[in-house]
């Protein structure tokens, strides 16, 4: 199933206004979900997600989720994929909008979890990211980007927890803060 429609995704993925949701980003999830394959129950749903997530992906649009699960939607029922997996994609994909895990799945925790990995990257790979993210937004004025970028960085660090699943937690929180915080110091400083 995947096979009929990994053209379609790849060639989005592919688009040039991408500098980090492009291609690289869906591997480093997948490899991802290979090394958690432990923490997830329905492998088919975290993969599909993955795929999903970014498809659409237009830094000037607010509704990218959104268009994301309706794309999700429209190609894997022509697939015809079961109408449960189907709405567990939608729900993941469309949770990336705020990084907020409210259905009470534990796979959509993990998959959310896997998405923000790179907060807690090394340093210099935490710096190509920023690098990568500040591009796409490269038609949005310095200062402005600085503004908008401070107020989602202190989004993430203000929550009492940036990760759901206690394992990757216990793993990557304290890196993904470090990330974070300095990324807003040289922001505001």
């Amino acid at each position: 199933m995947l096979e009929a429609i990994r053209p379609e995704l790849t060639r989005r993925y592919q688009e040039p206004h991408r500098a980090y949701h492009g291609m690289a980003h869906i591997e480093a999830l997948l490899q991802g979900q290979l090394a958690h394959r432990d923490l997830i129950r329905d492998h088919q749903a975290v993969m599909l997600a993955i795929w999903f997530h970014d498809a659409v992906y237009d830094t000037r649009a607010s509704d990218n989720e959104e268009r994301s699960a309706q794309l999700a939607a429209q190609m894997l029922g022509q697939a015809a994929c079961d109408a449960e997996l189907i709405a567990s994609v939608e729900r993941k994909v469309r949770a990336t909008q705020g990084h907020e895990w409210t259905d009470g799945d534990p796979d959509t925790a993990v998959f959310l979890d896997l998405d923000l990995g790179i907060l807690a990257a090394s340093p210099e790979a935490y710096e190509r990211y920023t690098r990568q993210i500040a591009q796409e937004y490269d038609w949005v004025p310095a200062e402005a980007y600085k503004q908008g970028r401070a107020k989602v960085l202190k989004t993430f660090l203000d929550r009492p927890q940036i990760y759901f699943t206690p394992s990757l937690r216990a793993k990557w929180e304290e890196q993904a803060r470090a990330n974070l915080q300095r990324e807003l110091a040289s922001l505001l400083g």
